[in-house]
């Protein structure tokens, strides 16, 4: 089954420069580097946006770039971190409305030390935000939340809410993938999370993948999709197969960040509780960065 209008999006970073501040020209400047690759973007995420660290105040400040590099140029999504109420997500809806980015992700519910939530708590959740959030928006079924949305409820949802217009899946379970795609055939699209699942993610016509290591390579995560789109099959799996040494070699050398650094581009230290490479691991990079072809590949 060929997915019609695929696609990938890079979760992206959020730079912040040598006093721990965020950086808005560093910011602007990864964002050029995004759009040039053509690459989607999701915005202010809880993982490579690390937003849970930002204040509000960054937080509109990081939307503000946003609006101004990414509007009109590439896809631009809304990203966000787990809430632990609806109310909370409605609230960072609303800071991020005026930005006027593509959409917006549901996040995952975290129910704290309640553990895994219950359907029904998931389902009022969901119905909640939806019944406030009018503009397109993706729903996001995250193994890490201790549950996945059940593709019954997906269905139900997406009937009675058209805003729905993408899920976004995260998990080691394929047969949840592919029962998804099954079910909501064409009427949302789909992203796996992580390059592990890209090609399979487009072999049952699902739309593509995300990633945090497009980072640091974007061109090469977006010629993933590229070469599929043109069935050039051979090039498209050498593309992933880099990707996919990249992405699994990374830790090596302490994370994209540090890997950024070493070439002259933005992104800073991750901001605390995260921590920078140690001493050993930057002693890596010169020769990993070699050895991926990172100069090559991205042209830098």
């Amino acid at each position: 089954m060929k997915a019609k209008n695929p696609s990938t999006f890079v979760i992206s970073m959020t730079c912040f420069d040598e006093h721990d501040r965020f950086d808005a020209e560093g910011q602007a400047r990864h964002f050029r580097r995004l759009v040039e690759a053509g690459i989607g973007v999701f915005v202010g995420g809880g993982g490579s946006g690390e937003a849970f660290t930002l204040s509000t105040e960054e937080y509109r400040d990081l939307m503000e770039v946003a609006k101004a590099e990414l509007k009109g140029k590439v896809p631009a999504r809304v990203m966000g971190f787990e809430p632990r109420t609806a109310k909370q997500l409605i609230e960072e809806y609303e800071l991020t409305q005026p930005y006027g980015l593509d959409a917006f992700q549901i996040y995952s519910l975290d129910a704290g030390h309640s553990g895994s939530p219950s359907m029904r708590m998931v389902e009022t959740y969901l119905r909640d935000v939806l019944s406030v959030i009018k503009t397109p928006c993706v729903l996001s079924s995250h193994m890490f939340a201790h549950y996945l949305i059940p593709v019954p409820m997906i269905r139900a949802l997406c009937d009675e809410y058209p805003q729905i217009i993408g899920l976004n899946i995260s998990t080691d379970n394929i047969a949840y993938v592919v029962a998804a795609r099954e079910e909501m055939g064409d009427r949302v699209e789909i992203h796996v999370g992580g390059v592990g699942q890209a090609l399979i993610a487009l072999a049952i016509g699902a739309q593509g993948h995300l990633s945090g290591e497009a980072n640091l390579v974007p061109k090469l995560a977006k010629s993933v999709i590229d070469y599929y789109i043109t069935d050039d099959m051979e090039k498209c799996f050498d593309a992933y197969a880099q990707q996919m040494r990249i992405m699994t070699t990374m830790g090596e050398v302490g994370g994209v960040k540090e890997v950024l650094g070493y070439l002259g581009l933005p992104g800073g230290d991750p901001r605390k509780p995260r921590l920078p490479g140690t001493d050993q691991q930057r002693k890596l990079i010169p020769d990993w960065v070699t050895r991926m072809r990172i100069r090559e590949i991205e042209g830098l």
